[in-house]
């Protein structure tokens, strides 16, 4: 990558869980750069790290030691008010399980973000309806979640991730309760919203066919770094 700083920089990490007398290293020493516009893989099979991985990028979790560095700010320093406020401004998430809240309809959800920015209603309704059109859903806008399909919903899940068009968007097995047919119709939509708005995706999965998507695969076991491949101009992995 031509950036000089990444907008993620994983310095050192490692993340010990105490279980009794018992320790268990989840995450050995991780260092790591990811830089803006990448479309990032975190792969593994479970037990690997990975999901301890995104929680430490996301700021769920506080290491053991290192820190995580998202445009260039400190996140695993930051206290719980001060992580809300960060969140808020720069990064979005899209869940395996849509997260969507049953009782609001599509627009509502997606609109949900911007509301906590201090957005007016009308706007952030026009905008959250912007995006329901681009993820083909202008004919479910008004729908709750109930009356909407897995894939329907998981849509609705990307247009709330995006609208705010937040510098970095984590996607935690995005596609782990769809159909085949499905995973490619979302993969491809995910794909293309990096595209249009050079966001840095950072894709959690096992599957290797989901894996495939991403320009780039950091593959993890037993909590180290074993593997990564950037995609070439032919679009293999080297």
């Amino acid at each position: 990558m031509a950036q000089k700083r990444p907008i993620i920089h994983v310095q050192d990490i490692r993340k010990v869980y105490r279980m009794g007398e018992e320790e268990v290293v989840a995450l050995n020493r991780i260092n790591l750069k990811i830089y803006k516009g990448e479309v990032c893989c975190i792969f593994g099979t479970s037990g690997s790290g990975k999901s301890t991985l995104l929680n430490q990028l996301a700021g769920m979790e506080k290491p053991t030691s290192g820190r995580v560095l998202i445009q260039g700010r400190n996140i695993s320093a930051m206290s719980e008010e001060e992580l809300a406020a960060f969140r808020q401004r720069n990064i979005g998430f899209i869940f395996q399980s849509y997260n969507l809240l049953p009782s609001m309809t599509a627009v509502e959800n997606v609109a949900m973000p911007l509301m906590f920015r201090g957005v007016g209603k009308e706007i952030r309704e026009r905008q959250a309806r912007v995006l329901l059109e681009r993820v083909g859903l202008s004919h479910r806008m008004d729908h709750y979640p109930g009356q909407m399909s897995g894939g329907q919903q998981q849509r609705a899940g990307i247009a709330r991730a995006f609208v705010t068009r937040p510098q970095v968007v984590f996607a935690d097995e995005p596609t782990g309760n769809l159909d085949s047919r499905t995973t490619e119709e979302i993969m491809k939509m995910i794909m293309g919203f990096a595209r249009k708005y050079r966001e840095t995706i950072i894709l959690v999965t096992h599957d290797p066919g989901m894996a495939r998507f991403a320009d780039r695969i950091v593959t993890l076991k037993d909590g180290n770094i074993i593997g990564d491949e950037r995609k070439d101009e032919d679009g293999r992995y080297e």
